[in-house]
Parts: C-alpha cells; sequence; structure tokens
C-alpha cells in the first residue's frame, strides 16, 4: 500500500520549499512531504539575483532574510543599457541580493524540514490523478501533488498540460567570474538590438565573484551553445567566465495554467517567469506559499487560482502587454531613457520586473515622451 501524506511536494528548489512552508504556516499539524531528485546541496542554472520582494513573501512565511542571504552583500545600484544604447543608472529602492542557488535553495529547503516537512531523494516518474488523491510512482499518496519541479516539469507532463507555446521560451547561459572588472555595488543588464530580444547580466554576489550570462528568446530554431558563448563574449569581452551551464526558460504569457483537478503547480513548473527580466524567484516563492496554503484547504484547485488571480493578474498582464511592446527596441529605448530621467519611472520599472507591480499613468506619460524626444 502506497505511504499516506497530506501534500506531497514535487521539487524542493524556492517554489517547493515555499510550497511546504506556506501548507504548514496554514496547517501546523499537516503531513508534508518533498521529493527533489538531487541530494541538497545543489546547483541550478540561475542568474541567482534575490529580490527584496522574494524576501518579503519568504519573511511572511516565517524565514528570516538575514539567515538566507548571510554573506552576500547588498546591492543597491542598478544600471539599464537599452538595445539601441540609452543608459539609466540609479539605486533601487531597496537594496537586493545575489545569491547562489547552491546555497539560497539549500538554506530554503532547510528552513522547510526545520519547519516539519519531510525531505527524500525521489526522481518522479509517473503521476496517477484520483478524484480523492494523488499517486505518486504508485508508492507515495498525497491528497494533493504541488508540482514545482522546474522548467521541464515532469508533473505538468504527467498531468497532460501543453508545453509552453512558441515564442515564449528563452535560453540562457549562465556562470561565475571575478567581479573586478564591474563595480562590485552594481547590477548590470545590457540588451542588445542583435538578436533581439536579448541581454547580458552581470550581479556581483559580494565575494569577489560575479554571475554573469547571457539570455535570449527562442524563435523556432535551437539555439547552440557556442551561439551563446560567441554573444556573452560580445557584450562582455572582459569576462573571465567558468561554470557555465545553460537553461530554458518558460516565459509567462498573462495567463498561467496552474491547477488541474489536485494537482497545483507553482514556479517555472507553472510558466512564471517574468518576461521582461526572466527574473523567477519571487514568483517561485510567491506562487509555491499560495499553493501551500490552497493544498491544506477545503478547494485546493478553486482556492489557489483565486490566490493567485487576486496576487498576480494584474501585474501579469502588465509585463504581458510590456513584453510584446518590448519586441520593438525603440519601445526599450524609451523606457530606459523615461527611467535615466525619472527616478519614479526607475521605480515603476523595477517593481514591474522584479516583483508584482504595474505599469502606472505616471510611467506611460514619461516613457512616451521619451519616445517623442527619440524621434
Amino acid at each position: 500500500m502506497p505511504e499516506n501524506w497530506d501534500v506531497v511536494v514535487v521539487g524542493g528548489g524556492p517554489a517547493g520549499a515555499a510550497a511546504a512552508l506556506g501548507a504548514l504556516r496554514a496547517r501546523p499539524d499537516a503531513r508534508v512531504l518533498i521529493l527533489d531528485a538531487a541530494r541538497f546541496p545543489r546547483d541550478k542554472v540561475c542568474g541567482d539575483g534575490v529580490a527584496p520582494q522574494a524576501l518579503d513573501v519568504l519573511a511572511g512565511l516565517g524565514i528570516r532574510a538575514d539567515e538566507l542571504v548571510a554573506g552576500c552583500a547588498p546591492v543597491r545600484r542598478l544600471r539599464l543599457r537599452s538595445p539601441g544604447g540609452v543608459v539609466a543608472v540609479r539605486d533601487t529602492e531597496r537594496p537586493g541580493f545575489v545569491v547562489p542557488r547552491l546555497i539560497f535553495d539549500d538554506r530554503l529547503v532547510r528552513a522547510a524540514v526545520a519547519a516539519g516537512a519531510g525531505l527524500r531523494r525521489h526522481s518522479v516518474r509517473s503521476v496517477t490523478v484520483a478524484d480523492d488523491a494523488v499517486t505518486v510512482d504508485r508508492e507515495i499518496r498525497a491528497r494533493v501533488l504541488i508540482g514545482a519541479d522546474g522548467s521541464e516539469s515532469v508533473v505538468r507532463r504527467q498531468i497532460g498540460l501543453a508545453g509552453p507555446r512558441s515564442g515564449t521560451v528563452a535560453l540562457a547561459i549562465r556562470g561565475y567570474a571575478p567581479v573586478g572588472p564591474w563595480p562590485a555595488a552594481e547590477q548590470s543588464l545590457l540588451m542588445t538590438a542583435a538578436h533581439w530580444p536579448a541581454y547580458a547580466w552581470v550581479f556581483p554576489i559580494g565575494d569577489g565573484r560575479a554571475n554573469i550570462g547571457y539570455g535570449e528568446l527562442l524563435r523556432g530554431q535551437p539555439l547552440s551553445r557556442r551561439h551563446l558563448l560567441d554573444r556573452l563574449r560580445a557584450l562582455l569581452p572582459e569576462a573571465e567566465v567558468s561554470g557555465l551551464r545553460a537553461h530554458r526558460l518558460p516565459l509567462s504569457t498573462g495567463r498561467p495554467e496552474c491547477a488541474h483537478g489536485r494537482v497545483l503547480l507553482a514556479g517555472d513548473a507553472a510558466g512564471l517567469i517574468n518576461p521582461i527580466t526572466g527574473e523567477g524567484i519571487c514568483y517561485a516563492v510567491l506562487s509555491g506559499s499560495l499553493a501551500g496554503a490552497a493544498a491544506v484547504g477545503p478547494r485546493p484547485a478553486a482556492d489557489y487560482r483565486k490566490l493567485l488571480r487576486d496576487k498576480l493578474s494584474g501585474h501579469l498582464r502588465h509585463t504581458d502587454v510590456l513584453a510584446r511592446l518590448g519586441r520593438f527596441p525603440a519601445v526599450l529605448d524609451a523606457g530606459i531613457g523615461a527611467a535615466r530621467d525619472s527616478q519614479r519611472t526607475f521605480d515603476t520599472l523595477v517593481e514591474l520586473g522584479l516583483g508584482a507591480g504595474k505599469l502606472t499613468p505616471h510611467a506611460l506619460v514619461t516613457v512616451a515622451r521619451a519616445a517623442l524626444r527619440g524621434r
């Protein structure tokens, strides 16, 4: 007979750990199990940026920010370069951090275990959904299953949900390099008109290294590793990079498929990656925490859809519109120009790209003015 759990979470990354924490926060006596194919600590391909908005969500789950980011220096300054070369350099309202996923994920999953979740190394192969439960590999039975197993989600495929549609997937490559050539307390996003939409980044960790990488939207044809490396070197020729790994990013389209019967999807598995910046950790911990809370309630799928809609629907619509407009480099030139000239517009764009913000009338007016000046 399969063993029984209230909630089983597949994937121990930020979305999965937050889901376990959310479930236990809502119902401390719930039996929660996290399954992950890897042994922690383990690395994940990521820009490693942890925005203050993500830390806010985790603080609501009882996780102290200083413990999660220990050893990593706060970064307040942000440099944006548009496809046409317009540059905006300003301080953000609150500092962010760059925490390697090897460290961040391990700290989060340990916090979930300390809160009462079980953790088991297990590669999920099959998911069987019934009216009253979900069975994993005929061994583990859950009242609710949460798929938080990333962009190549086994859970998503097993329940028959389609993958991301064409034109909404990016491919990125990242590695680590000495921070020497760049300011140690400044994050940089360097957009390029070549192969647009595409950009390179430099995110200093605070330990003498920086996470650097390059990402580009897929257009129906696969991108080679050589292409990604060539573009990275063209944009960051001074980088002495090592540990390069590539990863697919399913970008949000405004309406994520997040629930199917007793199966809920969170983070990358739900296609929740910001289509403007490629940022995913804030979406992961937010959707994970909401999925966990809904999973121990009376109507898991309906409650989760409502919670996610209340928290993210307006934001996702705005980022979807902005991502479509952003396919035209001139729009980004105008947007960065407006951010260069207005701290208020800069803050709005940062909140859109790293949190759950929305476009404001003021930002629209300043971007329109910048576009007119550009013409």
